[in-house]
């Protein structure tokens, strides 16, 4: 493969993303690449759910009609099933040829076939074809080969069909922000970006630094009342995400930056798309994922600035006077567009940038709606109406009435059986066999506290701390930290609660913090690693949890990623240390229960060892779960493998229970194994009898094990143990579902409903 061809190429590719539409787009690279590598025919195929393969684009062939190849079938089905190149010739002597009809393909008597592979699922095939039968060269499989990696991502984002006919149902996948599914009528975000400030020279440089104080105080107003918006709707501990933006208004660096552009003698509107430009760059080149996040931040609070030296808000065109359900559509939503909308209205959210991490995702999901984030480019227009599944982190745009009418179906089934689940959510959770279950939420928000209760929660058994640290520009104080604590305590005055102390690091940072590079920081300076290199902070804490439990029995504190019994011991010593400190102050104290979170894979051996010095233990079945796996199950490029019913983990979470049983440590377990029916199944057959999960989970899985007699769920436990895959796992666990589910029409419903979304 020449240098000189790999460069012609390469132009293909970047000329072809500078067409008017896609359908344009591909077939100026499939007329690029025939031309290039001298081939009669290149032809671009796309496999639908179905896996069908669709002709997107050909130079060569007869595609004046759609062009479908069934299932399976022909050579290009055989590129996708074996992921492998195929090169021959003859192609219509094969067995498995399969004739496309008015395609003309009868007159190319040679076939090269390349999968397309993407995150390793073959999402297509390029075909090139030639009249005359001779092989394609080693070094233009190469080529075709390299070639295929770009088309792969490109492919990836493609409708399964291009021609005008089939832009009904047309789907643009992004990221899961928040899950659930909606259908509602567009609501744009009319955006007078800071990007569009042009650059004007200064006239007057004093004038425009005062301006800049006056554009400053202003944004500085509108963002307090924001804030008092979402402290009434959602509480303070969301409506400190807004404290963000006051941060970086006031942050001295910021207002140095901008002084300095305009003493240089820029104007105020090019002063403050520099300025946020340059922090901008500064995050996004963050390798971590919730600081490289944070950029979004500070372009909110350039846009903010900018419509205030306008004189102006951005607008949301909400459609006046109609009631119907909005989805918010914009590049960048910021929380004073959510606050600006009717609750009741509003359905979902969808961002062209953004990421799962981002600050709107967390709204949210705060919320109790749909968001799907970083869905890049997609043409809707206002009003128009579209179909959001957060669940599966996809738009449908222009959806056909068949399609609206079977997200319909599963949205209203959806709502009626959260009904029925709900009217029996405040029963225990009792076995057919009389065995009673504790099912406690998990919780981080005080946004979380009256969907817990509704749902029946009977406790809160992972408070995760860092979450009130993560949504603020600075640690909050131990009397900040008491006033978010005493609304949960007190909200569950008379229940378990479990607080998680401090879990940063790795994928937690704090921003405000000294950032710390580490090559693996999932096995890094994390969880207690972390709090007993700050001591104080971790005191800290320990104390404000202590306060707010205000002599009450029922808290726990958790402790995350402990290790070693020097770990256990410094953590032990804290909290003691702060029970002392605060008898001395005056204040009453009643010890916390102290427990480890059992997530690395050491602990169970050292289990016996501590049995003395914990009150309990609580299964971290995610971070288990990857530790186990050696996979981590946020990397699209690994996630696939990763399986919480894979043997070794069922077999290590039994081992686990054992000990702690002999061991004589009360045990539960959280994580997403705790609402996954057939993982809940397993751990009740091992004898596990209290979870943590998500409260919107708690009802179903009330009514799961109201269904359920245990010994059923042992004798499942028996048969899973002899097996070696996941798959024949979930196959026998799925033949227990179904038979609760048949005697059960709620269940039944649901089992339906979630197979459909599979």
């Amino acid at each position: 493969m020449s240098n000189s061809q790999l460069f012609e190429l390469t132009q293909i590719l970047q000329k072809a993303g500078l067409a008017d539409n896609l359908t344009q787009q591909v077939q100026m690279i499939v007329d690029g690449i025939s031309k290039a590598i001298g081939v009669d025919v290149c032809s671009l195929y796309r496999k639908t759910r179905e896996g069908e393969l669709a002709l997107l684009a050909s130079h060569g062939l007869n595609a004046n009609h759609p062009v479908v190849i069934p299932k399976g079938r022909g050579i290009v089905g055989r590129v996708i099933k074996t992921k492998s190149i195929i090169n021959l010739i003859e192609p219509d002597k094969q067995s498995d040829y399969y004739h496309i009809n008015r395609s003309q393909e009868e007159s190319f008597n040679s076939f090269c076939g390349v999968p397309l592979v993407h995150y390793g699922e073959v999402i297509g095939a390029l075909v090139v074809q030639r009249s005359r039968a001779e092989l394609i060269s080693a070094e233009q499989e190469a080529l075709l080969l390299t070639l295929s990696l770009h088309l792969a991502i490109l492919v990836n984002n493609l409708p399964e069909r291009l021609d005008q006919k089939q832009l009904d149902n047309c789907r643009s996948e992004g990221i899961s922000g928040a899950q659930g599914i909606a259908i509602g009528r567009v609501a744009l975000r009319e955006e007078l970006n800071l990007s569009d400030a042009p650059e004007n020279p200064c006239t007057d440089i004093q004038i425009e630094l005062q301006e800049w104080e006056r554009i400053k105080i202003a944004t500085g107003v509108e963002l307090d009342g924001e804030r008092n918006q979402v402290k009434e709707t959602l509480g303070d501990a969301m409506a400190a995400v807004l404290d963000a933006y006051q941060k970086f208004l006031y942050d001295p660096s910021f207002h140095a930056r901008i002084e300095s552009e305009i003493v240089q003698g820029k104007s105020l509107p090019w002063a403050i798309k520099q300025t946020v430009h340059y922090f901008s760059e500064q995050f996004l080149a963050m390798d971590d994922p919730y600081l490289s996040a944070r950029h979004e931040d500070i372009e909110h609070l350039g846009d903010k600035l900018y419509h205030v030296w306008c004189g102006n808000k951005p607008k949301i065109t909400a459609l006046e006077g109609n009631k119907s359900p909005l989805v918010l559509v914009g590049n960048q939503i910021s929380v004073s567009d959510i606050v600006s909308l009717p609750s009741a209205q509003l359905k979902a959210i969808v961002c062209r940038n953004g990421a799962a991490l981002s600050h709107i995702a967390i709204f949210a999901n705060a919320l109790g709606i749909p968001a799907v984030m970083g869905i890049g480019e997609f043409s809707v227009q206002e009003g128009e109406t579209v179909i959001v599944d957060g669940d599966q982190g996809q738009i449908f745009s222009r959806p056909s009435q068949a399609l609206l009418q079977e997200y319909q179906k599963l949205i209203d089934e959806r709502e009626n059986t959260d009904r029925e689940l709900l009217a029996n959510a405040q029963l225990p959770a009792v076995s057919l066999d009389g065995q009673v279950i504790s099912l406690l939420a998990n919780s981080g928000l005080q946004a979380d506290i009256m969907p817990s209760l509704r749902n029946g929660a009977d406790g809160v058994g992972l408070y995760r701390t860092e979450i009130p640290f993560m949504i603020r520009q600075s640690l909050p104080s131990e009397d900040e930290q008491v006033q978010v604590y005493e609304q949960l305590v007190k909200a569950f005055s008379n229940k378990p609660v479990y607080f998680r102390t401090l879990d940063i690091g790795g994928d937690k940072p704090l921003p405000y913090l000294p950032e710390t590079k580490e090559d693996n920081p999932a096995l890094g300076l994390r969880g207690v690693r972390f709090t007993l290199s700050n001591q104080a902070l971790f005191l800290t804490q320990i104390r404000a949890i202590i306060r707010a439990a205000e002599n009450r029995s029922n808290i726990h504190l958790l402790l995350p990623m402990v290790s070693s019994t020097q770990e256990l011991d410094s953590c032990i010593e804290l909290v003691n240390e702060a029970c002392s400190q605060l008898q001395a102050e005056g204040f009453q104290v009643m010890r916390p229960k102290v427990g480890i979170m059992a997530e690395v894979p050491s602990v169970v051996s050292m289990l016996p060892f501590w049995r003395k010095k914990l009150d309990f233990i609580s299964i971290g079945s995610n971070d288990l779960s990857q530790y186990l796996l050696a996979i981590d199950r946020n990397n699209p490029l690994v996630s696939k493998f990763y399986d919480v019913l894979h043997p070794a983990i069922i077999m290590e979470l039994k081992r686990i229970v054992d000990t702690a049983k002999h061991c004589e440590l009360p045990l539960s377990l959280c994580g997403q194994m705790a609402s996954d029916p057939i993982s809940l199944f397993l751990l009740l057959g091992m004898g596990v009898r209290q979870f943590s999960m998500s409260s919107s989970k708690i009802p179903y899985c009330k009514s799961l094990i109201r269904s359920l007699d245990l010994d059923d769920a042992r004798k499942l436990l028996n048969a899973v143990l002899m097996m070696d895959s996941a798959d024949k796992i979930r196959q026998e666990g799925t033949l227990l579902l179904e038979s609760i589910s048949q005697n059960n029409i709620t269940l039944d419903r649901i089992y339906l409903i979630n197979d459909k979304i599979r």
